[in-house]
């Protein structure tokens, strides 16, 4: 789907910070300055979202997860809607210390969470003094809160989006140092450099992330439909062949 400026136009992607809180290095994306605003040049926006788009496409292709990152309040319910919608995990709640670079103690967690349903199941929880309920489903709530979005994640992400780099940078920090591609929307009083997808945007827009995201979801998507044709295509392929092996057994048998 290609990208319309008249459609980023019209949902405020434009709309950067004031000037005096920019930050030199989105010059190059900067138009003009309006008002005392930073206005974004949005034929740059749209191409910077087809290049993140394939590049992303790609990675889903290859069956690697894209974790989504937006704990602001204008992108929570965005990014939980998008990313839930094409099955990829997400963090809109407060960023987990150590989420990518202490892997294995945030996966203990999610274990934790599959354990006590395990124990809600078997009938082991009703065994638990009241006392004892009320703390383990307090824990599996509170895990759920944090950790809920990632259960199906259970290698580190293939790449990350994020939306507001200065407010997600510690997750930012965790992924450069796993050299994990990161993806985001980058408004102007942020530093790009950071970041190896740059969707220069206003990122406090409800409207303007909302727009970013469907086109990111919608290419993600794609990357999706596309390993299962390609999986389909496979297991076609591998019909045929096993049909024919109890024939050249018989004509073997037959030969003798």
């Amino acid at each position: 789907m290609a990208v319309e400026v008249k459609e980023l136009l019209e949902a405020g992607v434009h709309f950067g910070h004031l000037t005096r809180k920019w930050d030199p290095n989105m010059a190059p994306y900067v138009y003009m300055e309006r008002n005392g605003i930073h206005i974004i040049n949005l034929y740059k926006t749209a191409a910077k979202i087809e290049e993140a788009g394939a590049a992303l496409a790609k990675i889903a292709a290859s069956g690697r997860k894209i974790l989504f990152v937006a704990t602001k309040k204008q992108a929570k319910d965005i990014v939980a809607e998008k990313a839930g919608d094409i099955n990829m995990p997400y963090i809109t709640e407060r960023w987990p210390g150590g989420m990518l670079t202490n892997f294995v103690t945030i996966r203990k967690a999610v274990k934790k969470m599959a354990s006590i349903d395990r124990m809600k199941k078997d009938g082991t929880f009703m065994t638990l003094s009241k006392k004892e309920r009320l703390q383990v489903d307090r824990l599996r709530a509170k895990l759920e809160k944090n950790l809920g979005s990632i259960t199906d994640m259970t290698r580190l992400p293939g790449a990350l989006f994020v939306v507001d780099i200065k407010r997600e940078h510690i997750a930012i920090k965790e992924a450069q140092k796993l050299n994990i591609p990161i993806f985001a929307m980058v408004d102007t009083n942020s530093d790009p450099r950071q970041v190896d997808y740059v969707i220069p945007a206003n990122d406090d827009a409800s409207k303007s992330i909302d727009k970013i995201l469907s086109h990111v979801s919608s290419a993600i998507a794609g990357g999706l439909a596309e390993r299962k044709a390609e999986k389909d295509a496979s297991a076609k392929d591998d019909a045929p062949k096993a049909k024919a092996a109890p024939k050249a057994k018989a004509t073997a048998e037959e030969e003798e």
